[in-house]
C-alpha cells in the first residue's frame, strides 16, 4: 500500500494528505498543433488509507463512466475519505472530442498498454498513464459500456482466478459478476502484471446516459470505497441489500441468416435451449428465420439494430445453472436501485 504520509505526485504536482486539486498531463500534439493533455483529479483525505484509481473514457464514445466519475466528484461523502482517489474522467480525450470510440489513426487504446514514450500517440498517452498515475494506486476501477445500439446489463468483470479483484467485485454489488480471460495491450492486463486488483465495470451502450448504468456504477463506487474502510459504514437503516450472481461463463447467439432483425427477449431476461430469441426476416417477404438459443443462462448483452447480416452478435448469454431465479434477483435489484436511489438530475 502507497505511504499515506507521504506526497502523491503525479507530473510535476504534488499532492498532501488532506488536501485536493487537478494535474494536465501533457501528451503531444493533434493535426493543428492542438495539445493534447490528460486531466487527473486527485482528492486526498486526511487520514491514513488506500489509493484508488477511477478511470473511464477510455473508448470516447463511452460516457456513462463520465458521468459517475463527474457526479462522484461532486459528492459531500468525499468529505468524509480516508486514504485518496485518482480519477481520470477521460484517459483518452482525442477519441472523446471527436466523439468517436478509437483514437485518430483508428487504434484502440486499450490495446496499448503499457504503451511507449516514443511511439504513436496512443502508446505515448497509454504511457503516461503507466508511468505517472499507475505507480501511485492499490486499488483500480475502469468504466466502460456497450458499443452503439449495443447496451450491457451492469455487470463487474475480474480476472480469472483474481481473489482479492473477486472481494472488490462482491463489494461491487452489481447485478453480474463475470471471470473473464486477458487481453494483450488491456489496461485491466496491465493492472494485472502489476499485481493491483482491478475491475471493469461494463453496463448501457455508447453516446447515451441511462438512469440504471449510472446509479448502480456510482453506488457500485461507494460500496467499495466502504469495504476498502476509505468512508464510514452507510447510516441508512434501509441500506439495499441486493444479490449478486456470478456467471460460469458466456457465449454469444448469433444470426443464422442476413435481414431484419427483431428480438424477442431483453436484458435481464431468462433463455433455455430451443427458446425462440427474435426472428431474422427476409426484406423482400421471402421467409422468415428464427434465432433459436443453444444454452441455459441470462441475456447480458444484446444487439438493437435493425439489420443484421449472417454471424452478426445478436445475444451475449451468461451461463447458470437456474436462470429463471437470476432472472428474477436482477429484476429485484432493479427495484432496488430504484426505491433507493434518486433520480437522474
Amino acid at each position: 500500500m502507497i505511504n499515506h504520509s507521504d506526497p502523491l505526485t503525479i507530473g510535476e504536482a504534488s499532492f498532501a494528505p488532506g488536501s485536493k486539486g487537478e494535474v494536465n498531463l501533457p501528451i503531444g500534439s493533434l493535426i493543428d498543433y492542438q495539445a493534447v493533455s490528460m486531466n487527473v483529479q486527485v482528492r486526498r483525505g486526511k487520514r491514513e488509507g488506500p489509493v484508488l484509481l477511477l478511470t473511464a473514457g477510455i473508448h470516447g464514445d463511452e460516457l456513462i463512466g463520465v458521468e459517475i466519475l463527474r457526479r462522484l466528484l461532486k459528492s459531500k461523502r468525499l468529505q468524509s475519505l480516508r486514504g485518496s482517489i485518482v480519477v481520470v474522467p477521460v484517459v483518452c480525450m482525442p477519441a472523446f472530442l471527436a466523439r468517436t470510440r478509437y483514437l485518430p489513426d483508428r487504434r484502440d487504446l486499450n490495446r496499448l498498454f503499457p504503451g511507449s514514450p516514443d511511439g504513436s500517440l496512443g502508446g505515448r498517452l497509454a504511457a503516461t498513464f503507466t508511468d505517472e498515475i499507475v505507480p501511485n494506486c492499490d486499488y483500480a476501477i475502469d468504466f466502460h459500456t456497450g458499443a452503439v445500439a449495443r447496451p450491457n446489463l451492469p455487470q463487474i468483470r475480474v480476472s480469472t482466478g483474481d481473489e482479492k479483484s473477486m472481494a472488490l467485485a462482491k463489494a461491487f454489488k452489481p447485478p453480474v459478476i463475470m471471470e473473464t480471460g486477458l487481453r494483450d495491450g488491456s489496461l485491466r492486463n496491465h493492472f494485472t502484471r502489476k499485481g493491483i486488483p482491478s475491475l471493469l465495470y461494463e453496463a448501457g451502450e455508447a453516446f447515451r446516459l441511462d438512469s440504471a448504468p449510472v446509479k448502480y456504477g456510482l453506488r457500485g463506487v461507494f460500496s467499495v470505497m466502504r469495504h476498502l474502510n476509505m468512508l464510514p459504514p452507510s447510516r441508512s437503516k434501509a441500506e439495499p441489500k441486493t444479490k449478486t450472481v456470478i456467471a460460469s461463463g458466456t457465449s454469444w447467439v448469433r444470426a443464422p441468416q442476413g435481414g431484419l432483425f427483431t428480438p424477442f427477449v431483453d436484458l435481464g431476461k431468462a433463455v433455455t435451449p430451443g427458446m425462440k430469441l427474435g426472428l431474422v426476416g427476409d426484406p423482400f417477404g421471402r421467409h422468415e428465420t428464427p434465432v433459436m438459443s443453444k444454452m441455459e443462462g441470462v441475456v447480458i448483452g444484446l444487439n438493437r439494430e435493425a439489420t443484421a447480416d449472417e454471424g452478426d452478435a445478436l445475444f451475449h448469454v451468461a451461463t447458470f445453472v437456474n436462470p429463471e431465479k437470476v432472472e428474477a434477483q436482477i429484476l429485484r435489484s432493479e427495484v432496488i436501485m430504484e426505491e433507493h436511489t434518486a433520480p437522474l438530475k
